[in-house]
């Protein structure tokens, strides 16, 4: 990613946070496949903008799935990563997501748990309906924006932040995200990203202790356009 590319993406930058309209299909943190992840580009963003010499810090408090667009925030800081990362630890961070199925929810509007199991050795999320597994429980609120024939725009709130968590429970209830073969749904997208778009983000300013509020754009991927009057 260029400098240019990565200004593209920027939110909303301070001394403290960068945060960033993450592509789908881009790493947040290096993993075994040895693509460059969006905290490396931002080092070299921040780097080159600030002309800074050797080693850039740049801190991820929290994570986005690969395939997974939207609002990412970084730290630019120790003292912010620490902060933030407590935030969202503390559940003290709203989020937003918007996620398009093809079948539409069994209830336009409800609260769900279920108690997630991570299979790391398969990088898969299990959800059951009691905790008699040994699971970590989870629990998300969503609401059905817009039904357009076999496309469904759902809002999400997920009260708890477990690995996978908003792809397994909409699966667990019927409603596969377009796109997320790994959780049911039976064919991937072109470019191999999934239709779940982190949309905003909340919370006090760590360090102006002011509120804090990020909304990013949605993807210009094709299965959104059907949405462009409600976005």
């Amino acid at each position: 990613m260029t400098y240019q590319e990565f200004l593209q993406i920027v939110m909303y930058e301070d001394n403290h946070l960068l945060v960033v309209n993450k592509p789908s299909g881009m790493l947040v943190q290096g993993d075994q496949t040895g693509d460059t992840p969006i905290s490396e580009h931002a080092k070299e963003y921040i780097a080159k903008k600030y002309d800074k010499p050797g080693k850039v810090f740049c801190g991820t408090p929290h994570r986005i799935d690969r395939p997974v667009s939207g609002t990412l925030v970084l730290a630019r800081t120790s003292k912010a990563l620490e902060r933030v990362s407590k935030l969202f630890h503390d559940g003290e961070v709203d989020k937003t997501y918007w996620a398009i199925t093809e079948k539409r929810p069994p209830k336009t509007e409800d609260t769900i748990t279920h108690w997630l199991k991570k299979d790391s050795n398969k990088n898969l999320t299990h959800a059951h309906m009691s905790d008699k597994k040994g699971g970590l429980k989870s629990t998300l609120s969503y609401r059905l924006v817009r039904a357009l024939g076999d496309r469904n725009l759902i809002e999400v709130k997920p009260h708890t932040g477990r690995p996978h968590q908003i792809r397994v429970q909409l699966a667990r209830i019927g409603c596969p995200i377009i796109g997320d073969v790994k959780y049911g749904f039976p064919k991937p997208t072109k470019d191999g990203s999934i239709a779940l778009h982190a949309r905003a983000i909340s919370f006090v300013h760590p360090v102006k202790k002011e509120p804090f509020n990020v909304v990013s754009p949605i993807p210009k991927a094709f299965v959104w356009s059907f949405f462009e009057d409600v976005i």
